[in-house]
Protein backbone atom coordinates (compact mmCIF):
# COMPACT_ATOMS: atom_id res chain seq x y z
CA UNK A 1 0.00 0.00 0.00
CA UNK A 2 1.32 3.44 -0.93
CA UNK A 3 2.34 5.73 1.95
CA UNK A 4 0.74 9.14 2.42
CA UNK A 5 3.86 10.94 1.17
CA UNK A 6 3.91 8.81 -1.98
CA UNK A 7 0.21 9.43 -2.60
CA UNK A 8 0.81 13.16 -2.15
CA UNK A 9 3.69 13.11 -4.66
CA UNK A 10 1.52 11.23 -7.15
CA UNK A 11 -1.15 13.89 -6.77
CA UNK A 12 1.48 16.56 -7.47
CA UNK A 13 2.54 14.61 -10.58
CA UNK A 14 -1.09 14.47 -11.75
CA UNK A 15 -1.44 18.21 -11.29
CA UNK A 16 1.73 18.87 -13.27
CA UNK A 17 0.54 16.54 -16.04
CA UNK A 18 -2.67 18.53 -16.26
CA UNK A 19 -0.68 21.74 -16.62
CA UNK A 20 1.41 20.17 -19.39
CA UNK A 21 -1.78 19.34 -21.29
CA UNK A 22 -2.97 22.93 -20.97
CA UNK A 23 0.35 24.29 -22.26
CA UNK A 24 1.05 21.99 -25.22
CA UNK A 25 -2.62 21.80 -26.20
CA UNK A 26 -3.28 19.66 -29.30
CA UNK A 27 0.36 18.67 -29.73
CA UNK A 28 0.26 16.21 -26.83
CA UNK A 29 0.72 12.49 -27.44
CA UNK A 30 1.47 11.36 -23.90
CA UNK A 31 2.59 12.39 -20.41
CA UNK A 32 4.34 9.39 -18.88
CA UNK A 33 5.14 9.04 -15.20
CA UNK A 34 8.15 6.80 -14.63
CA UNK A 35 10.88 6.28 -12.06
CA UNK A 36 10.21 5.38 -8.45
CA UNK A 37 6.70 6.86 -8.34
CA UNK A 38 5.68 4.48 -11.13
CA UNK A 39 7.82 1.43 -10.43
CA UNK A 40 8.15 1.51 -6.65
CA UNK A 41 11.02 2.53 -4.39
CA UNK A 42 9.89 6.12 -3.81
CA UNK A 43 11.75 7.76 -0.91
CA UNK A 44 10.41 10.95 0.60
CA UNK A 45 12.81 13.85 0.15
CA UNK A 46 15.12 11.72 -2.03
CA UNK A 47 13.11 10.68 -5.10
CA UNK A 48 12.07 12.97 -7.95
CA UNK A 49 8.86 13.20 -9.94
CA UNK A 50 9.94 11.89 -13.36
CA UNK A 51 7.79 12.86 -16.33
CA UNK A 52 8.37 12.19 -20.03
CA UNK A 53 6.23 14.26 -22.39
CA UNK A 54 5.80 13.14 -26.01
CA UNK A 55 4.53 15.74 -28.48
CA UNK A 56 3.77 15.92 -32.18
CA UNK A 57 6.43 18.20 -33.66
CA UNK A 58 8.35 20.93 -31.91
CA UNK A 59 6.97 23.40 -29.39
CA UNK A 60 7.06 27.18 -29.60
CA UNK A 61 9.31 29.32 -27.42
CA UNK A 62 6.33 30.51 -25.33
CA UNK A 63 5.32 26.89 -24.73
CA UNK A 64 8.85 25.96 -23.64
CA UNK A 65 8.93 28.99 -21.34
CA UNK A 66 5.57 28.06 -19.85
CA UNK A 67 6.63 24.47 -19.16
CA UNK A 68 9.82 25.60 -17.43
CA UNK A 69 7.91 28.12 -15.35
CA UNK A 70 5.32 25.51 -14.37
CA UNK A 71 8.00 23.11 -13.17
CA UNK A 72 9.69 25.89 -11.20
CA UNK A 73 6.49 26.70 -9.32
CA UNK A 74 4.86 23.27 -9.12
CA UNK A 75 4.22 21.73 -5.74
CA UNK A 76 6.25 18.60 -5.13
CA UNK A 77 5.16 17.62 -1.61
CA UNK A 78 7.27 14.63 -0.53
CA UNK A 79 9.44 14.50 -3.66
CA UNK A 80 12.97 15.90 -3.87
CA UNK A 81 12.34 17.63 -7.17
CA UNK A 82 11.09 17.25 -10.72
CA UNK A 83 12.76 15.84 -13.82
CA UNK A 84 10.76 16.63 -16.96
CA UNK A 85 11.81 15.67 -20.49
CA UNK A 86 9.98 16.60 -23.68
CA UNK A 87 10.60 14.69 -26.91
CA UNK A 88 8.89 14.61 -30.27
CA UNK A 89 6.88 11.58 -31.34
CA UNK A 90 9.39 11.01 -34.15
CA UNK A 91 12.26 10.69 -31.65
CA UNK A 92 10.23 8.51 -29.28
CA UNK A 93 9.20 6.19 -32.10
CA UNK A 94 12.64 5.85 -33.70
CA UNK A 95 15.38 6.67 -31.16
CA UNK A 96 19.06 6.94 -32.04
CA UNK A 97 22.13 6.70 -29.75
CA UNK A 98 22.12 10.52 -29.32
CA UNK A 99 18.65 11.78 -30.31
CA UNK A 100 17.52 15.40 -30.20
CA UNK A 101 15.76 16.60 -27.06
CA UNK A 102 13.06 19.25 -27.22
CA UNK A 103 13.27 20.28 -23.56
CA UNK A 104 14.65 19.20 -20.21
CA UNK A 105 13.66 20.97 -17.00
CA UNK A 106 15.29 19.82 -13.78
CA UNK A 107 14.27 21.13 -10.39
CA UNK A 108 16.39 19.73 -7.58
CA UNK A 109 15.37 21.40 -4.34
CA UNK A 110 18.11 21.33 -1.72
CA UNK A 111 20.96 20.50 -4.12
CA UNK A 112 23.71 22.71 -5.49
CA UNK A 113 22.17 22.40 -8.98
CA UNK A 114 18.85 23.92 -7.97
CA UNK A 115 17.12 24.53 -11.30
CA UNK A 116 18.22 23.92 -14.88
CA UNK A 117 16.67 24.20 -18.32
CA UNK A 118 17.99 22.76 -21.60
CA UNK A 119 16.14 23.66 -24.80
CA UNK A 120 16.31 22.04 -28.22
CA UNK A 121 19.42 19.98 -27.55
CA UNK A 122 20.58 18.59 -30.92
CA UNK A 123 22.15 15.43 -29.48
CA UNK A 124 21.33 13.99 -26.03
CA UNK A 125 23.19 10.71 -25.45
CA UNK A 126 21.54 10.16 -22.04
CA UNK A 127 18.03 10.41 -23.49
CA UNK A 128 17.83 6.77 -24.71
CA UNK A 129 18.12 5.56 -21.09
CA UNK A 130 15.24 7.87 -20.14
CA UNK A 131 13.13 6.51 -23.00
CA UNK A 132 13.98 2.92 -22.12
CA UNK A 133 13.10 3.33 -18.44
CA UNK A 134 9.85 5.12 -19.26
CA UNK A 135 8.87 2.31 -21.63
CA UNK A 136 9.77 -0.37 -19.09
CA UNK A 137 8.15 0.96 -15.92
CA UNK A 138 6.13 4.02 -16.84
CA UNK A 139 2.43 4.61 -17.22
CA UNK A 140 0.55 7.41 -18.90
CA UNK A 141 -1.05 10.11 -16.78
CA UNK A 142 -2.44 11.64 -19.96
CA UNK A 143 -2.64 10.30 -23.50
CA UNK A 144 -1.18 7.13 -24.98
CA UNK A 145 0.49 4.42 -22.92
CA UNK A 146 4.30 4.06 -23.16
CA UNK A 147 4.25 1.04 -25.44
CA UNK A 148 2.18 2.96 -27.98
CA UNK A 149 4.60 5.88 -28.36
CA UNK A 150 8.03 4.62 -27.21
CA UNK A 151 10.01 2.20 -29.36
CA UNK A 152 12.44 -0.27 -27.74
CA UNK A 153 15.96 1.04 -27.17
CA UNK A 154 18.85 -1.35 -27.95
CA UNK A 155 20.52 -2.46 -24.72
CA UNK A 156 24.00 -1.99 -26.15
CA UNK A 157 23.42 1.75 -26.39
CA UNK A 158 22.61 1.92 -22.68
CA UNK A 159 25.50 -0.37 -21.84
CA UNK A 160 27.98 1.85 -23.70
CA UNK A 161 26.63 5.04 -22.13
CA UNK A 162 26.66 3.50 -18.68
CA UNK A 163 30.33 2.64 -19.01
CA UNK A 164 30.99 6.21 -20.15
CA UNK A 165 29.59 7.51 -16.88
CA UNK A 166 31.39 4.93 -14.77
CA UNK A 167 34.67 6.02 -16.32
CA UNK A 168 33.83 9.71 -15.89
CA UNK A 169 32.97 9.23 -12.21
CA UNK A 170 36.34 7.64 -11.51
CA UNK A 171 37.77 11.16 -11.32
CA UNK A 172 35.01 12.30 -8.95
CA UNK A 173 35.12 9.74 -6.14
CA UNK A 174 35.62 12.51 -3.54
CA UNK A 175 32.42 14.32 -4.58
CA UNK A 176 30.48 13.93 -1.34
CA UNK A 177 27.26 15.48 -2.66
CA UNK A 178 26.95 13.01 -5.55
CA UNK A 179 28.62 9.95 -4.03
CA UNK A 180 25.36 8.11 -3.29
CA UNK A 181 24.00 8.88 -6.75
CA UNK A 182 27.18 7.58 -8.41
CA UNK A 183 27.27 4.38 -6.35
CA UNK A 184 23.57 3.53 -6.64
CA UNK A 185 23.47 4.37 -10.34
CA UNK A 186 26.53 2.18 -10.86
CA UNK A 187 24.56 -0.67 -9.28
CA UNK A 188 21.68 -0.02 -11.68
CA UNK A 189 24.07 0.01 -14.65
CA UNK A 190 25.56 -3.28 -13.47
CA UNK A 191 22.22 -5.04 -13.10
CA UNK A 192 20.98 -3.81 -16.47
CA UNK A 193 24.20 -5.02 -18.12
CA UNK A 194 23.76 -8.48 -16.60
CA UNK A 195 19.99 -8.94 -16.71
CA UNK A 196 18.69 -6.28 -19.10
CA UNK A 197 16.41 -5.07 -16.33
CA UNK A 198 15.77 -1.56 -15.03
CA UNK A 199 15.18 -1.27 -11.30
CA UNK A 200 15.04 1.23 -8.45
CA UNK A 201 18.20 2.36 -6.68
CA UNK A 202 17.60 0.39 -3.49
CA UNK A 203 16.78 -2.78 -5.42
CA UNK A 204 19.94 -2.42 -7.47
CA UNK A 205 22.00 -1.92 -4.32
CA UNK A 206 20.65 -5.10 -2.77
CA UNK A 207 21.34 -7.00 -5.99
CA UNK A 208 24.93 -5.71 -6.11
CA UNK A 209 25.59 -6.65 -2.48
CA UNK A 210 24.32 -10.16 -3.13
CA UNK A 211 26.92 -10.46 -5.88
CA UNK A 212 29.75 -8.80 -3.93
CA UNK A 213 29.23 -8.23 -0.17
CA UNK A 214 32.64 -6.53 0.07
CA UNK A 215 31.30 -3.35 -1.56
CA UNK A 216 30.98 -1.32 1.64
CA UNK A 217 30.27 1.92 -0.23
CA UNK A 218 27.05 0.37 -1.51
CA UNK A 219 25.88 -0.15 2.07
CA UNK A 220 26.94 3.38 2.96
CA UNK A 221 25.15 4.85 -0.07
CA UNK A 222 22.00 2.89 0.71
CA UNK A 223 22.09 4.08 4.32
CA UNK A 224 22.50 7.69 3.19
CA UNK A 225 19.71 7.34 0.64
CA UNK A 226 17.19 5.65 2.91
CA UNK A 227 18.07 6.65 6.47
CA UNK A 228 20.51 9.51 7.01
CA UNK A 229 21.26 12.03 4.24
CA UNK A 230 24.30 13.24 6.21
CA UNK A 231 25.94 9.81 6.50
CA UNK A 232 29.43 9.69 4.93
CA UNK A 233 30.48 7.53 2.01
CA UNK A 234 34.12 6.51 1.75
CA UNK A 235 35.83 7.79 -1.42
CA UNK A 236 37.99 4.68 -1.70
CA UNK A 237 34.84 2.61 -1.45
CA UNK A 238 33.25 4.59 -4.26
CA UNK A 239 36.33 3.89 -6.39
CA UNK A 240 36.02 0.18 -5.59
CA UNK A 241 32.40 0.12 -6.74
CA UNK A 242 33.18 1.89 -10.01
CA UNK A 243 36.18 -0.35 -10.71
CA UNK A 244 34.13 -3.46 -9.95
CA UNK A 245 31.23 -2.50 -12.20
CA UNK A 246 33.56 -1.50 -15.04
CA UNK A 247 35.31 -4.85 -14.76
CA UNK A 248 32.08 -6.84 -14.53
CA UNK A 249 30.50 -5.05 -17.51
CA UNK A 250 33.54 -5.09 -19.78
CA UNK A 251 32.80 -6.31 -23.31
CA UNK A 252 33.65 -9.94 -23.88
CA UNK A 253 36.86 -10.52 -25.81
Amino acid sequence: MARDDEISARTAAEELAGSVVDIVDGALRSVILHGSLAAGGFRVGRSDIDLLVVVDGGLSDPQLDALADRVRHARIDGAAGIDLHVVTAAVAGAPTPAPPLELHVGRYDGSSVGFEVDRRVPAAPDLPAELSMARADGHALRGAQPGEVLAPVPGEWLHERGRYWLTTWQSRTDDAEDAALMVLTACRIWRFAVEGRHCAKAQAAGWALDRDPSLTAVRQALHQYEVNPAAPIDADGVAQVLDTVLRETAPAR
